[in-house]
């Protein structure tokens, strides 16, 4: 049998068929999403949109059959060549890229805008992973700790300068969650974590001197956060947000059916990337959303639980920081969108538009998958080795 189809027989079959079930889900409603803002903004066909989003899924598709066949020994190297190909590809984009809603953190390549942003998610998971079992020796000591932070905090840097603030703090939170759960003295883990805190309290007022007018527009979101809809916050900055909880209310208990969202006629901006859900609880009401989270719920327990059989420490690692990953994207977008935290203005994991994402995606579930294929093929070869049979003494 070609080692490519062992290694596919070894993967998780509920993470597989509850991830490919979202994806599915989610490309039928890119489409239900779409259609009249690609027609009567864009000009587009009403396909257009989907058609793109099933094209970045095909591209995922392949990079997992990819990922699945490298072993995750070999995951150090290629993070560090990561880590530094990010900070390049950041730097790039605010150097030249295109300002894409007040953002500089896109490059744009013709047929597709890359976000580098979305990258670092994925490459800091395997890098944070894979650093600290190589620095195991040095684990109680604070110079791998703090090499560590430094790392992230430019990476997390540059894109803040970009003008993308949603994405640098789920790149600071992924990073502070997993460095918890590295087996290190608490001594210096807490010292550290309390460090870095009292840094970011005193970096965030000396970045906001000198730049009041981003200051202001992100004033300006946590000001709608409470009561977005009323009088004088729903014709301004509480707009997005208000017209976001109509479509919650429209939904009521089963939803207005599939592809009947009014809230799509452009009352929503861009309702297929940041705002999806709240098409999708328009559509199929409160009982598809639930359904829809339960889902999720479902595919980060099951992540952990192949975290918590992995046989490596990084293995184990690169897992949780998945779980962390997808649990931080669905916790800051609902929250934003429906009006309980600011809003950030990031994609919903497996139902949101975006190509950089959802490659991303695919190829952290990608590794978790491979996590689980040594896993189950360690197992299988220690239950196959026969004991040698012990010398009887004379």
């Amino acid at each position: 049998m070609p080692k490519f189809l062992k290694n596919l027989r070894h993967t998780n079959k509920f993470i597989l068929l509850v991830s490919i079930a979202l994806f599915l889900f989610g490309l039928v409603m890119v489409f239900s999403a779409s259609n009249i803002s690609a027609v009567m903004r864009y000009g587009e066909s009403p396909y257009y949109y989907a058609i793109r989003q099933g094209l970045f899924l095909i591209v995922g598709l392949i990079g997992f059959f990819f990922i699945i066949n490298i072993d995750t020994k070999n995951y150090g190297k290629y993070a560090w060549l990561g880590v530094l190909g990010c900070i390049g590809l950041l730097l790039f984009a605010y150097l030249y890229g295109p300002v894409i809603n007040d953002s500089k953190g896109w490059i744009n390549l013709g047929i597709i805008n890359i976000q580098p942003g979305e990258l670092v998610k994925v490459i800091e998971i395997v890098w944070i992973a894979t650093f600290f079992e190589l620095k195991k020796l040095a684990l109680n000591q604070p110079g791998p700790s703090i090499f560590m932070f430094f790392m992230i905090a430019v990476m997390a840097g540059l894109v803040v300068i970009a003008n993308d603030y949603g994405t640098a703090i789920i790149i600071l939170a992924i990073a502070g969650i997993m460095y918890l759960l590295v087996p290190i003295r608490p001594k210096v883990k807490y010292g550290l974590v309390l460090a870095a805190i009292v840094v970011i309290l005193i970096v965030v007022p000396f970045y906001a001197l000198f730049n009041t007018a981003k200051l202001q527009r992100q004033l300006g979101r946590f000001q709608n956060f409470g009561n977005p809809c009323s009088e004088e916050k729903s014709y301004n900055e509480g707009n997005q947000v208000c017209n976001s909880i109509i479509a919650f209310n429209n939904g009521g208990v089963f939803g207005k059916g599939l592809g009947n969202s009014t809230q799509k006629y452009l009352y929503l901006p861009d309702c297929h990337t940041d705002f999806i859900f709240a098409i999708v609880v328009e559509e199929t009401g409160l009982f598809g959303g639930t359904i829809v989270i339960l889902a999720f719920m479902t595919l980060i327990f099951l992540v952990i639980r192949v975290g918590v059989r992995a046989k490596t420490f990084h293995g184990s690692m690169i897992c949780y920081g998945t779980a962390i990953y997808i649990f931080l994207h669905i916790a800051v977008n609902i929250g934003g969108i429906s009006g309980a935290i600011p809003l950030t203005g990031v994609p919903l994991p497996f139902i949101s538009y975006g190509g950089t994402f959802t490659i991303c995606l695919v190829g952290a579930l990608s590794m978790v998958q491979r996590v689980e294929i040594e896993t189950r093929t360690s197992t299988t070869e220690t239950k196959t080795v026969k004991p040698v049979p012990k010398k009887e003494k004379k």
